[in-house]
């Protein structure tokens, strides 16, 4: 594999511009999947400004506040790989309160956030309207190779090592979840643009999916 380095001010701007570039729809949707420690929320933050700047509306949504309750996450014990792999998203709430709405045609009538993992409750959050030509900023892990309607995807990856080094010591049990989403999507080469982040300060782009 062959990477482009850049810095981080870099790439959020070329994203930038490959949001705005394309033919202008009603909404765009765009997935940014990592796992915790390659920080996916951290540039789905960057982003907003800079596309508000260009006069696109924004609306930020965290897949981790679409978990399912903790009695059907931790069915299978509290520190099962494949459940998180499989069962923690709540695809089909993803689908109707955000994805869907977004889609052509839709109404742009959005729930930003429907469950708090922390609390084990309903966040009882309102819904907001997106703006036709707004934009929808995915952030989350394990996103890809769900079908889940979208018209950009960027993937933020960690070798190996990297993941093992910065994930957290009690949260090494998810390691296999990982690899196996590796292994089974290869999420670096299907999203639309793929970013080598083992090195938050020296991002590189994948060479054969430019930004």
């Amino acid at each position: 594999m062959r990477f482009r380095p850049v810095t981080p001010e870099v790439l959020v701007r070329e994203l930038t511009d490959r949001v705005t570039a394309g033919e202008r729809t009603e909404w765009t949707r765009v997935i940014l999947d990592g796992a915790p420690p390659a920080r996916p929320d951290e540039l789905a933050e960057a982003l907003v400004e800079p596309l508000r700047v260009l006069g696109r509306p924004v609306l930020r949504v965290a897949a981790a506040d679409f978990l399912r309750p903790a009695s059907l996450r931790f069915e299978r014990g509290r520190a099962d790989p494949d459940a998180r792999y499989e069962l923690w998203l709540d695809e089909g709430a993803l689908r109707r309160e955000v994805l869907d709405p977004l889609s052509p045609g839709g109404t742009g009538r959005v729930l930003p956030a429907l469950w708090n993992a922390a609390t084990d409750r309903a966040t009882r959050a309102d819904y907001t309207r997106l703006p036709p030509g707004g934009v929808l900023l995915l952030d989350g892990e394990l996103l890809l190779g769900r079908g889940l309607p979208h018209e950009l995807s960027v993937h933020l990856w960690l070798s190996a090592p990297a993941l093992a080094r910065r994930l957290p010591a009690d949260e090494h049990w998810a390691l296999p979840a990982f690899a196996r989403y590796d292994a089974e999507v290869r999420p670096l080469h299907t999203a639309d643009t793929g970013v080598r982040a083992d090195d938050p300060r020296h991002p590189a782009v994948l060479d054969d999916t430019p930004v």
